[in-house]
């Protein structure tokens, strides 16, 4: 379906009601509107992303020099802005000549308002007919045809150029309305395409509010918990999931972000959960996992896997393998003589605080066992592993060791770390 134009913005019933004349641009009526705006602001256009119909009440251009003036309007038109509504016979007495025919030599749309209409009744209006007639006038074909809310997460997940009352308006369309004080949490699904693993998750959450669709690779959603909700976000999410989700399935959480925090934060968790899907898809985890059943896991948790991947493994391969080599050279080489498991011990003891009791049962291991196998790394390293100023380094290079031993380059060329 064709995007709203501007001639159809014009028949609405708010902007009717602010008597509206056009001054300049008469062939472009028929353009697309992407999204309605209202700004005061006149040093600059660098806010719009083009398509939009800028409302103003005229204030900042009644005291303006002439040469400001034409380069106010030189600029909307250079950043393709649909059009320019101005507001006449209150703050502006009467549309400057300067403005209009600045106007009509760049085929710029604009309208003189004559009746005070409340630009949040005409913004509101508008932007939910742009949203309803084909998601603000895009003309991406997306698979999901006229799914808006598969079409939202996936702009989001995207970063895809979007602002702040767009995304409310389109999460509003889709019946998502986070209340205040909302912690938001991004989540992706692989292993199947019903929604409803997302739905029981949500529903065991108290009923937290849900944006939740299915792609040709996963299952992507985002999560509203009540800002009242005792105790950690993602370990709520994590446990909903561990319960709700069938063996087989992989399950990655996004971090929580404030609902009030802005779209490019929704967008964060999203494409932290997405990547974190990705490394838990592709790398080989550092310790046994729940057998049975569903493996749930965080962007936090694989944090290092993400830091260490950014930009893509073949991109870092040389990066990773110096800094294997360099802090555990002398264990693969007695790994590479000795059947053992010393470079796997080593991390999940380092991820676990080096607590005996915690690695031991992690590895299946009587703590007899697990204290020869750390004396023995102490000696091959020639170091204390308790050392604080070697924890760091130690545990990154674990970790970039399991990194690029468990992605071929076929694989890790395909990775898409977005976050």
């Amino acid at each position: 379906m064709p995007a709203l134009t501007l001639r159809e913005v014009l028949a609405l019933d708010p902007v009717r009601a602010a008597e509206p004349e056009l001054l300049a641009g008469e062939d472009a009526l028929d353009r697309p509107v992407r999204w309605v705006h209202s700004s005061e602001v006149y040093e600059g256009a660098n806010f719009l992303d083009g398509g939009e119909l800028l409302l103003t009440n005229g204030f900042g251009l009644t005291d303006a020099e002439e040469a400001d003036r034409r380069r106010y309007v030189r600029e909307l038109a250079a950043r393709d802005a649909a059009g320019l509504a101005v507001e006449v016979g209150r703050s502006l007495p009467s549309m400057p000549a300067e403005v209009t025919d600045e106007a009509r030599r760049l085929g710029l749309p604009l309208l003189a308002l004559h009746r005070v209409v409340p630009f949040v009744r005409i913004t509101e209006a508008a932007n939910r007919a742009i949203v309803a007639r084909g998601l603000s006038g895009r003309s991406v074909v997306r698979p999901w045809g006229d799914d808006h809310t598969a079409a939202l997460l996936a702009d989001l997940a995207d970063r895809a150029a979007l602002n702040q009352p767009e995304v409310e308006a389109r999460s509003a369309l889709a019946g998502f309305h986070p209340g205040p004080g909302a912690r938001l949490i991004g989540v992706s699904l692989h292993g199947t395409r019903d929604v409803t693993t997302v739905d029981r998750a949500a529903r065991l959450l108290g009923g937290a509010g849900v944006l939740r669709a299915a792609f040709p690779g996963d299952v992507l959603a985002l999560l509203a918990l009540s800002g009242g909700r005792p105790g950690d976000p993602i370990r709520g999410v994590q446990d909903a999931f561990r319960t709700a989700a069938e063996p087989g399935l992989t399950v990655a959480v996004g971090h929580a972000v404030a609902a009030g925090s802005g779209w490019l934060r929704w967008s964060d968790t999203l494409r932290a959960a997405r990547t974190t899907l990705e490394l838990a898809l592709t790398v080989p985890a550092a310790e046994p996992g729940v057998p049975d059943g569903p493996l749930v896991t965080s962007s936090r948790a694989l944090a290092l896997e993400r830091e260490l991947t950014r930009g893509g493994v073949d991109a870092n391969r040389e990066r990773l393998a110096g800094l294997v080599q360099h802090a555990l050279g002398p264990l693969l080489a007695w790994e590479a003589a000795h059947p053992s498991d010393l470079v796997r011990t080593l991390e999940v003891h380092l991820r676990h605080g080096c607590s005996p009791t915690r690695t031991a049962a992690l590895l299946h291991i009587g703590r007899q066992s697990l204290y020869q196998r750390l004396e023995r790394i102490e000696s091959l390293l020639g170091l204390e592993i308790g050392d604080p100023d070697l924890l760091g380094e130690l545990l990154a290079a674990a970790c970039a060791h399991r990194v690029v031993r468990g992605m071929s380059p076929a694989v890790a060329g395909g990775l898409r770390t977005v976050a």
